[in-house]
């Protein structure tokens, strides 16, 4: 079959900004439950130290969906499956603000999760548009809508459930996705990539072969394990102190935080640009300097916000630079198998964000904020470690 002829697609600052808008609205989907967890575990009747199953599940289904739905990218139309996957992913949100047994939640939130990771189709789409002397910008501008939607998740869900409870956060997302799918389905270019001849089966088998041979996406993987359990650390439990003595703030306050993480954003953006100037290696080893100090004033949260917001800015802008140098120098390494790629990269990454969630609660249920803290910095130094004693031989495309 030939293709249409059409013409070939210029990457452009509004092509790059709708790329950014819809993945910033698709992730924010999975973030919206974090500064509702006090309301949740209320409305159905769940522990606090149990509700934070419910961030893990999201972000567990997030991981088999990095694994099965994001490597079908090197072998289908781009387009159709970042059109298909928002579709599913408004009926599932639809489910979860309508949804009453718990496990209805759970089952919505979960479908939900596997749908998110049109963020990374996104992502790999604009890599596979953007010249190569401009891939690592492209990749940050994407991943800069995505960590702003990650963060104005919580402030947007905050103020909704304050002005109208949790099941609207839910519901209007329903309707914001459905208008995206109009947008984007005038917008969206033409997936013209050549694509992989493989079968998916053969795909997914090659996985543990793509591990053994390729020593940089080891390595990065578990850079991206260690970094988002140290995000889930920071930002599963954080609604809980807040919302206790001696603050009592409200969930549109404490959403209001995620705008403090916005910084993040222009860490994002940044590291494309320095990771595009070959400079990704020496900037993991600094950022994930400044993920370990972060977590000091992030641990004064009970003396002083404004020093708990600073730590946040430097937690969000360390995690953020680290990310976006991984993808920017793995799809530099093997460009034909992008999609391959990114599932087996991102798999660690929601894996780490689960496992954050759920020890975080647990941690403030037992020792309270100060537990988390010292657990967060432990991981932080380990991932430093880790960066500084493998550079030579693991952090390099080459």
């Amino acid at each position: 079959m030939t293709k249409k002829n059409t013409p070939p697609v210029t990457w452009s600052a509004s092509l790059a900004l709708l790329f950014a808008l819809a993945s910033g609205l698709s992730v924010a989907n999975i973030y919206y439950v974090q500064p509702l967890l006090g309301q949740l575990a209320e409305s159905f009747g769940v522990s606090k130290a149990a509700v934070g199953s419910v961030v893990s599940v999201t972000q567990l289904f997030y991981a088999a969906g990095l694994l099965l739905i994001v490597p079908l990218g090197d072998l289908r139309n781009r387009r159709v499956m970042i059109l298909v996957q928002l579709a599913l992913s408004g009926i599932a949100l639809l489910a979860a603000g309508l949804a009453h047994p718990y496990f209805i939640l759970l089952a919505s939130l979960a479908v939900v999760g596997s749908m998110a990771v049109v963020t990374q189709v996104l992502v790999n789409f604009a890599s596979s548009l953007a010249p190569a002397s401009s891939r690592g910008s492209a990749v940050g501008t994407v991943t800069s809508g995505i960590v702003i939607g990650i963060l104005l998740a919580r402030t947007v869900a905050g103020i909704i459930s304050e002005l109208a409870g949790w099941r609207a956060v839910y519901l209007t997302s329903s309707a914001l996705t459905a208008v995206l799918i109009l947008v984007l389905w005038k917008k969206l270019p033409e997936d013209d990539a050549d694509k992989s001849n493989s079968s998916y089966r053969r795909m997914l088998r090659s996985f543990p072969r793509l591990f053994a041979t390729h020593r940089l996406l080891r390595a990065r993987a578990i850079l991206a394990l260690l970094i988002f359990a140290n995000f889930g650390m920071l930002w599963t439990p954080l609604a809980l102190p807040l919302g206790e003595a001696p603050f009592h703030l409200q969930p549109a306050a404490i959403g209001a935080f995620g705008l403090a993480g916005a910084a993040g954003a222009w860490g994002a953006s940044r590291a494309g640009r320095w990771a595009d100037r070959g400079q990704g290696p020496r900037m993991t080893i600094i950022a994930l300097s400044i993920l370990l100090v972060s977590w000091f004033p992030i641990g004064m949260l009970h003396h002083s916000l404004l020093v708990l917001i600073a730590g946040i800015i430097l937690l969000d802008f360390a995690v953020q630079v680290v990310h976006v140098s991984s993808q920017s120098l793995l799809f530099a390494s093997l460009p034909e198998a992008r999609g391959q790629l990114t599932g087996a990269y991102m798999i660690f990454y929601s894996i780490g964000s689960a496992l954050g969630a759920l020890l975080s609660t647990l941690l403030y249920a037992r020792y309270g904020w100060y537990g988390v803290c010292v657990a967060g910095a432990s991981i932080a130094a380990i991932a430093l470690l880790y960066a500084f004693l493998s550079r030579k031989q693991t952090l390099n495309p080459n």
